[in-house]
């Protein structure tokens, strides 16, 4: 009985994977019409050709046919038009050619034959020709015909295209779409805060109107990318319960001259209709940024679009319970008009989710997926010092793939760990490497390592590698330890000689420099040029040495770099220099001090490839604190 079902279901699958197979569906629009009509045409011009069917026999001459009827070989000729095909007794079949005004009947009485001795048959294709010639003369009228309706049909799409580009194309979401709310949102809370006031505002309007109130015109939402401001968007048309309409900057610019205005009237237009509303136009910077400073010849589209989005939110027409929120991480390129009140109101500033935004953004991504109890979740929070919201969700979803591909039943923690490496640094390479290779990369590691352990206002070191991530052949990670709001001059100070660790390092051990450390001393020349240049902090004073943001008398904005005379710009390079020259001395005088260390770390790192925080530290004789301490008080 059970082999029994087995064969049925076997036999239902079988037969729903053919009807798949010879299922199909033709949509009856003039462009497959006019595909389908080609192709039956040639089809059936292969059939009509196909017909003679006599070429695929072997020929004989008209005289050797006529002997071997003579002599009772043959046992059946079919005639068709000028071609015979004979049947031998022996069942082969044979071609014959003959003229098209003779009869094969005659031919065989004036051989001296009966006809009657052999069977005949004849094939009347007349009817066939009939219809290859009508064909022949009517399919190319037909042809031409389709042809030209075509033509003339995408004309007119493309005609009803051209009046239509003056259209707004923003995409409305209603009350019946899927909705995200502000409780799917966190680490934002003042944005939340300033987002939800304006909903209150569309929903109960009285409120504020008695006490002179009236509802704010405009919103700029901006922030770095990934910090959640499209997010909160799609929260407040979730929350708003109005009609919300959905932009993007690009999308008003078209090749056409004056396209952009025309959206954006029928945009407001639109909105006035369905009032209250929400407007939403994402990445708005690429066109509101500041106008031309100077006389420029020709149309500026971009310009002529942000001159009709000010005159819509701030002009003689008033947008009543119309709301215009806006989204960009180029706050600092928009034009002057744009941002003053009147236009956008409010300007909330989003940023990288503090410990205890991190910790709400987790819990919420972490929903839906199995997590092993072991996990620590705040120990998480502070190891992911600097990631976005976004950052966050794809690092939850690296781990949880991880996890599939090890085929665990729930994410744990080394999936966390290793899922944060991979958005931070990539993921692992395994690239062939000789013996001095993983040498170099290994002391190189190292010398980071102990110079960041050593110095007491640096953040402990989290792992070391020497398996290659990204670009790069080994790493040192160093997570901060806390969300910095102020950097001092001796944690840069000390930042250049951890930095510089690795090439100290090289030089010690193999009296040699590698070019694995041109990062380290790109960054550690960054940092030393911030500190001269826009920081103050350096022997040249509190003086701002980089390019000023310039205003002006129209409104405008650009950046121009300050004069600065030849022998400024020389002690400005040997200040730069002079604290690389400090940093690198200093982590060199460190891995002296502590060579043995450095013998001993880099060892480990060749033979395990990879060391954990606890186990570097364990290798250095203890918790770097107490040995900050220590050195402190030498």
């Amino acid at each position: 009985m059970v082999a029994t079902k087995q064969n049925q279901n076997h036999t239902q699958k079988n037969s729903k994977k053919l009807n798949k197979i010879f299922e199909f569906k033709i949509n009856f629009t003039p462009r497959n019409i006019f595909l389908w009509l080609i192709a039956g045409s040639i089809l059936l011009l292969m059939f009509v050709s196909a017909r003679d069917v006599t070429r695929l026999f072997p020929e004989k001459s008209l005289s050797n046919l006529v002997s071997d009827i003579k002599n009772g070989e043959v046992k059946k000729v079919e005639v068709v038009d000028t071609k015979l095909l004979a049947t031998y007794q022996d069942g082969k079949i044979y071609s014959i050619h003959k003229e098209a005004q003779e009869s094969f009947y005659k031919i065989l009485t004036d051989s001296g034959i009966n006809p009657a001795t052999v069977e005949i048959e004849v094939k009347d294709t007349s009817g066939g020709a009939l219809w290859l010639s009508i064909l022949s003369n009517v399919l190319p009228l037909i042809l031409m015909v389709g042809f030209f309706l075509f033509l003339i049909r995408q004309a007119r799409g493309a005609q009803d295209s051209l009046f239509s580009f003056g259209q707004s194309r923003a995409k409305l979401f209603s009350k019946d779409t899927p909705k995200v709310t502000f409780a799917d949102v966190a680490g934002v809370d003042e944005a939340k805060q300033e987002l939800s006031e304006v909903v209150d505002f569309l929903k109960n309007p009285q409120k504020y109107r008695a006490l002179g109130a009236r509802t704010p015109k405009g919103v700029l939402l901006v922030g770095p990318s990934g910090t959640g401001k499209t997010l909160l968007a799609r929260a407040l048309a979730g929350e708003a319960g109005a009609p919300f309409f959905s932009m993007a900057g690009s999308e008003f610019m078209e090749m056409l001259v004056g396209v952009g205005a025309s959206r954006v009237r029928d945009l407001f237009n639109t909105a006035k209709k369905n009032s209250p509303s929400i407007i939403f136009i994402d990445e708005i910077d690429a066109i509101g940024r500041v106008r031309s400073v100077g006389v420029m010849g020709g149309h500026d589209e971009r310009e002529q679009t942000l001159n009709q989005i000010l005159v819509e939110m701030d002009g003689f027409t008033q947008n009543e319970n119309v709301v215009v929120v806006a989204a960009t991480n180029r706050g600092d390129l928009l034009d002057p008009a744009l941002l003053r009140p009147g236009r956008f109101d409010r300007r909330v500033v989003l940023e990288s989710p503090d410990l205890e935004g991190r910790l709400a953004i987790l819990k919420i991504h972490m929903k839906g997926k199995p997590i092993a109890p072991g996990v620590n979740w705040e120990r998480v929070a502070k190891r992911t010092v600097g990631f976005t919201g976004a950052d966050l969700e794809n690092m939850l979803n690296e781990a949880a793939i991880l996890a599939a591909r090890k085929n665990k039943k729930a994410i744990e923690m080394d999936d966390i760990e290793e899922a944060a490496t991979k958005v931070k640094l990539g993921p692992e390479k395994r690239r062939l490497q000789s013996d001095l290779d993983r040498k170099m990369t290994a002391y190189h590691e190292a010398g980071h390592a102990i110079v960041t352990y050593i110095l007491p206002n640096m953040d402990v070191v989290h792992r070391i590698s020497i398996v290659s991530r990204g670009m790069a052949l080994g790493y040192t990670l160093i997570p901060p330890e806390r969300d910095r709001i102020h950097e001092t001059k001796t944690h840069l100070l000390e930042q250049v000689a951890a930095m510089l660790g690795g090439r100290a390092a090289e030089n010690l051990i193999f009296n040699e420099m590698t070019t694995g450390a041109s990062n380290d001393i790109d960054q550690a020349t960054s940092v030393a040029r911030n500190m001269v240049i826009e920081y103050g902090m350096s022997n040249l004073g509190p003086i701002n040495f980089g390019p000023n943001l310039d205003v002006t008398e129209w409104g405008g904005r650009y950046f121009q770099e300050t004069h600065i005379s030849q022998d400024m710009q020389n002690r400005i390079d040997e200040e730069v220099k002079k604290i690389l020259d400090t940093g690198y001395k200093t982590a060199l005088s460190i891995l002296k001090k502590y060579k043995a260390k450095l013998d001993l770390i880099a060892s480990e790192l060749i033979k395990k490839e990879t060391l954990e925080g606890d186990e570097f530290e364990k290798l250095m004789g203890g918790p770097r604190r107490a040995l900050a301490v220590a050195v402190k008080r030498t």
